[in-house]
């Protein structure tokens, strides 16, 4: 059996690999499955989103799921239309036993890199968990400098519910925070493209000059700052 290193910063062993990753695209609670196993209940999925606009905070959230959660049609949020991440958005919610949210905003982006920026939100959003989870799975390649035993899981929003249901709830956060953005800065249409690099939000961006919500050290904006 192939193995990986455990991520929590207390370790220094391996632990078995809890599934080749193309069974955990067969059955995507086959990790938290693993989990409950050795007794581990409190699972809690992170996932992020706003890595790649130009404009706009990174939003990530961390959701601990019951055992008994069902709810069809929840993958990867990035699969879904606006529409299907809406609808799931309220049952997540309903269902989930904690869900935590942290994002941090273009300044803090430009300030320290929008790797950084991302880890940092995803470390908000566990802190703001009611409920303190037991272990950790991360969308991605990157463990947090949190002491919570965790595995990353290279796209993760498609092999773990939990990462999944994190996934939609970060999305929709971060697509409700740009419409009400775009109601202070109507010139960029953030509403429809959500701060990503459109051709139409680029051309904005030359007519009118980058505004505080822009990521001044992309490129793309940083030409005319």
């Amino acid at each position: 059996m192939s193995h990986s290193k455990c991520c929590h910063p207390c370790c220094n062993h391996e632990l078995p690999l809890f599934a080749d990753l193309e069974m955990a695209d067969l059955d995507p609670l086959l990790f938290e499955k693993k989990l409950r196993q050795q007794n581990i209940a409190l699972i809690a999925g992170i996932d992020e989103a706003g890595r790649g606009p130009l404009a706009g905070p990174v939003v990530a959230a961390a959701v601990i799921l019951p055992e008994t959660f069902d709810l069809p049609g929840l993958t990867d949020s990035k699969k879904l239309s606006a529409k299907k991440r809406e609808q799931l958005f309220k049952p997540i919610r309903q269902q989930a036993l904690a869900v935590g949210v942290g994002f941090v905003h273009a300044p803090q982006v430009d300030e320290i890199n929008i790797l950084q920026a991302t880890i940092r939100a995803m470390c908000m959003a566990v802190a703001r968990l009611k409920i303190a989870p037991q272990h950790l799975l991360i969308d991605g390649i990157t463990p947090l400098p949190l002491s919570i035993a965790q595995q990353t899981i290279k796209k993760g929003d498609s092999r773990s519910l939990s990462v999944a249901a994190a996934s939609v709830i970060a999305k929709v956060v971060r697509d409700r925070m740009m419409v009400v953005y775009d109601r202070r800065y109507p010139e960029y249409g953030f509403a429809g493209h959500k701060g990503y690099g459109s051709v139409k939000h680029r051309e904005l961006i030359a007519q009118h000059g980058p505004c505080p919500l822009h990521r001044k050290s992309f490129a793309g904006v940083r030409e005319y700052v």
